[in-house]
């Protein structure tokens, strides 16, 4: 009888250490996503990830300054696996303070995104172009023939240009492209010349400079796609509904290398304990089913080809734009400082 009580103990201690290598398995089932990204719509798609696969996807939400400086400041400590945000310029940022590791380098994610919009640190998984508009009423063809973002600093636009301030991310990353195409020197005089062609002091939104327009404050402003299409699907207000309807989009650089292209983007964080799922996260991003979640609930450029644009997007802005291909976007990154540089010297506020 002893005997069988020694036997029994030892099963007993052999289920429960079973038991709780099952429970730790179980809870690495799973990949904690720093969010900045603020989409109802994402959510959705996480919970289909979770659905399929049985991962679960931990979302831990904030604005991007707060997720990096809890990132940075966590070190090997930090839960994060993914940081996911908009711009390439935040991502490339990230990886310049030694936050990030290699590792999305998968065949799936590397036949979905060209080069120019990843590194084997972060991905773009949906794109946005930072473009020009207009009120038809007030701008000509003829003033906007071979129009390009060097174009902006023309004294012919003085008193008819708003743009956000120059500490936008936005902003910033496409300084750091002309910086990257046109040298330090030359953008730091273009950037001269947009803040003597500014209509007003910089404030607001995106969505914001698009209302100036059609108020008619200025005559052009500068915002990225997908707000238009925003606007006009009321999901902002029947007044920005309207304020939308009454401005015109305007591809820049087409006769050169193409419109300055953005992307939201997933960086593999630096020691994430959960590296083999976040890069099944990624690669479900990548996917047309995702792809078509994002561009019909975000209004963002499919990263992937075979997907269409949302109809608002596709039938208030058009696809028959060449984009910028040469310009890679880590050098959104490795331009930032320079950029921020140049603009502050030139007065933009």
């Amino acid at each position: 009888m002893r005997k069988n009580g020694e036997i029994m103990k030892k099963i007993s201690i052999f289920a429960l250490i079973a038991s709780l290598f099952a429970s730790s398995v179980v809870m690495a089932n799973e990949v904690n996503v720093f969010n900045a990204r603020h989409y109802k719509a994402d959510g959705e798609l996480y919970s289909k990830f979770t659905n399929m696969t049985g991962i679960k996807v931990n979302l831990i939400n904030g604005k991007s300054g707060a997720l990096e400086k809890r990132i940075l400041s966590e070190g090997a400590d930090s839960s994060a696996d993914l940081y996911i945000t908009a711009d390439a310029g935040r991502c490339g940022a990230m990886d310049a303070k030694g936050a990030l590791q290699s590792g999305l380098t998968s065949v799936a994610i590397k036949d979905a995104v060209p080069k120019t919009f990843r590194t084997n640190k972060w991905v773009g998984i949906a794109k946005r172009a930072r473009i020009i508009y207009y009120s038809p009423e007030r701008v000509t063809g003829a003033e906007l023939s071979g129009m390009t973002y060097e174009g902006l600093a023309d004294p012919k636009w003085k008193g008819r240009l708003v743009i956000r301030k120059s500490s936008n991310i936005y902003n910033k990353s496409l300084v750091a492209s002309l910086i990257k195409n046109n040298g330090k020197k030359a953008t730091a005089e273009w950037a001269e010349g947009v803040v003597a062609n500014m209509a007003r002091t910089p404030t607001g939104n995106d969505r914001a400079q698009i209302m100036a327009v059609a108020a008619g404050e200025a005559d052009i402003a500068v915002a990225n796609t997908y707000y238009l299409a925003l606007m006009l699907s009321g999901k902002k207000g029947a007044e920005q509904q309207e304020a939308a309807k009454k401005v015109k989009a305007f591809f820049p650089n087409q006769n050169d290398r193409g419109t300055h292209m953005n992307v939201s983007c997933a960086a593999l964080v630096k020691g994430a304990p959960n590296k083999a799922n976040a890069i099944k996260l990624v690669e479900f991003l990548l996917t047309p089913q995702s792809q078509e979640h994002f561009t019909n609930n975000t209004f963002e450029f499919p990263m992937i080809n075979g997907v269409s644009p949302s109809p608002l997007v596709v039938n208030n802005l058009g696809l028959d734009f060449k984009q910028d291909m040469k310009t890679k976007l880590a050098s959104y990154g490795k331009n930032q400082a320079a950029a921020v540089e140049v603009m502050t010297a030139a007065g933009w506020k």
